[in-house]
């Protein structure tokens, strides 16, 4: 039986006075890989930010609707953000890694959540980079600038960085979008075992992508939510004739 992770239900988003998502209402189901696509503008990345509240650092920003977490409102008054964020990691489209070595890199959301022993940030390191299949590479490399890391290895030291404070949900914007061939590979394999662990939320410009790695996916246009269907349908059968155009390449 599928179990329902994130339900969202009549979400509207606006900053200022231009509304960025129209009512949508959609149930993400625990451990799937959930892809969202959509042309540029469509509200994707808007959809994604509401999910671990980012959205409320953009000034203007107000919401209609909810989003529920495990059954939990997660903007409710009581809920305290720092450990929403906790919950729910974030992957951005291009790396955000300081310019600091790659141990200050990982130590830094364990230490902030009150992580003090070397030993626990060790482990804590070793587990997380071994998930995002990076730890062979930088294992004898902890004290270089990460920045020195190929493009491809600091992405996947991003995920390993976000798995420190052992997130329920990762959201991923466009993860691969900067990346290789080669490197987009290895961020796919990625995403395919750690859902086992994680449910994720993709939000990706590449429908190969999408029917390669994701079990659901979602189509936004100008706000609305168009369709929501397992991918393999998505794909092969879509319901709208809207999604078939975008799916196909006749528009977007």
């Amino acid at each position: 039986m599928k179990e329902v992770k994130i339900k969202i239900k009549n979400l509207s988003l606006y900053f200022n006075y231009i509304q960025a998502l129209n009512d949508v209402s959609i149930d993400i189901y625990s451990k799937k890989v959930t892809a969202v696509i959509g042309p540029s503008g469509c509200g994707k990345t808007s959809f994604l930010r509401s999910i671990n509240r980012m959205n409320e650092l953009i000034s203007g920003f107000r919401y209609t609707g909810e989003i529920k977490i495990d059954g939990i409102n997660i903007y409710d008054r009581e809920i305290d953000v720092v450990n929403l964020r906790k919950l729910v990691g974030m992957v951005f489209q291009k790396s955000n890694l300081f310019p600091k070595s790659i141990w200050d890199n990982l130590i830094f959301a364990p230490k902030l959540h009150g992580v003090k022993e070397d030993n626990k940030l060790k482990d804590i390191i070793e587990e997380t980079c071994r998930k995002a299949a990076i730890w062979d590479e930088i294992k004898d490399r902890l004290n270089e600038n990460a920045l020195n890391l190929s493009a491809g290895q600091q992405q996947r030291l991003c995920i390993a960085r976000a798995l420190t404070v052992k997130p329920d949900i990762l959201l991923m914007d466009e993860p691969a979008s900067a990346l290789d061939p080669t490197s987009t590979a290895k961020i796919e394999e990625l995403i395919y075992e750690l859902k086992k662990n994680y449910s994720i939320i993709l939000v990706t410009h590449n429908m190969q992508q999408a029917a390669r790695i994701s079990d659901y996916t979602a189509f936004f246009y100008l706000g609305h939510l168009i369709e929501y269907e397992k991918t393999t349908k998505m794909f092969t059968n879509p319901t709208n004739q809207q999604t078939e155009d975008y799916i196909t390449g006749r528009f977007g």
